[in-house]
């Protein structure tokens, strides 16, 4: 049996437990299509699935990776708007970390215009989620007030440029002044250092945010809350600071807020094939003019995984971080 070099999770923990193994090498069921992956994203999910937090779908392969840029070099039966040889990147079920990985051809999408194979490989991930939450589920407008938490991570980064390209107030927090000049260069009309600015008070003195999109949790829930306007939409993507917390649902009803949320890989592949046709339409023309484009931070080869994660976890990097395959 052929094998493929990849990086697995030895058991539950920090970044020292991605070790290096030998793993057989997929194959393209119905519908898929297998890359030779070139380049892979690191996100925070790989690190909650690392630290037996996140478990992967049934269907799923066991090793972490979420997506991944690479060549065509395998069709499975089906499929027939991609041939060998394409160039492709792709959200992935999970398997990013490794030399070849099998994917739905509906979640491949083209390499963009004047973007290479490491920078493409740092677009499903994000670009699915902020797609998918700010302006499907949020359904953000030009001219609204628009406030996201971790501007200068990766989901940061890319929902400031898209909300600025569609015509929204776009303000920010992140936590440190180089962040916060990141978040302001990208469009942010506002970048608030969150261990100095009370994001609540500079939103409120604006009117409110009408979207909120936040990652943090905890005891920001009730923040956001109170940092929206009236008929304001507060989505939730992630909890680093838990998904706890005490809040007057009075507010919901007398300003007429929602409160909504997401996680990308648990939904269907028809769900995740509908928001990769929406990118192709709406998103991807986008990059190939080059009016947005991901912001990079570092890079490692896959054998340094486990640094890799230590990076992201510092979160010192601005943008996305990723992983040297081929």
């Amino acid at each position: 049996m052929a094998t493929m070099t990849a990086v697995e999770i030895t058991k539950p923990g920090g970044p020292e437990v991605l070790a290096v193994t030998e793993r057989p090498m997929p194959e393209a069921g119905h519908g898929q299509v297998v890359i030779r992956v070139a380049w892979a994203g690191v996100n925070r999910p790989d690190a909650l699935q690392r630290a037996g937090l996140y478990n992967p779908p049934p269907t799923a392969s066991d090793l972490p990776g979420l997506e991944a840029s690479g060549e065509v070099v395998e069709v499975g039966a089906g499929v027939t708007d991609l041939a060998v040889g394409d160039q492709v990147c792709a959200l992935l079920p999970g398997g990013g970390y490794a030399e070849y990985v099998a994917t739905p051809a509906a979640h491949c999408l083209p390499v963009p215009q004047g973007l290479d194979l490491k920078q493409a490989a740092c677009l499903p991930e994000t670009f699915f989620t902020v797609w998918s939450n700010v302006f499907q589920r949020g359904g953000l407008q030009a001219g609204e007030r628009f406030l996201v938490h971790g501007g200068s991570s990766g989901i940061g980064t890319t929902a400031i440029q898209l909300a600025a390209h569609f015509g929204a107030r776009v303000f920010a927090t992140a936590g440190s002044a180089d962040k916060c000049k990141a978040c302001l260069d990208l469009g942010a009309e506002a970048a608030l250092n969150y261990r100095e600015d009370d994001f609540v008070a500079v939103m409120r003195a604006e009117g409110g945010a009408d979207l909120i999109l936040d990652m943090v949790g905890g005891p920001y829930i009730a923040r956001n809350i109170k940092a929206l306007a009236d008929d304001g939409r507060l989505v939730q993507i992630a909890f680093l600071q838990g998904p706890k917390a005490e809040v007057n649902f009075a507010q919901l009803m007398t300003r007429r807020l929602t409160m909504t949320g997401s996680t990308l890989r648990p939904q269907s592949d028809l769900a995740k094939a509908r928001i990769a046709q929406s990118l192709r339409e709406h998103v991807w023309p986008l990059l190939d003019a080059g009016k947005v484009a991901p912001v990079m931070d570092s890079e490692f080869p896959l054998a340094e995984a486990a640094q890799a994660h230590a990076r992201m976890e510092s979160s010192g990097h601005i943008g996305k971080i990723v992983l040297k395959v081929a």
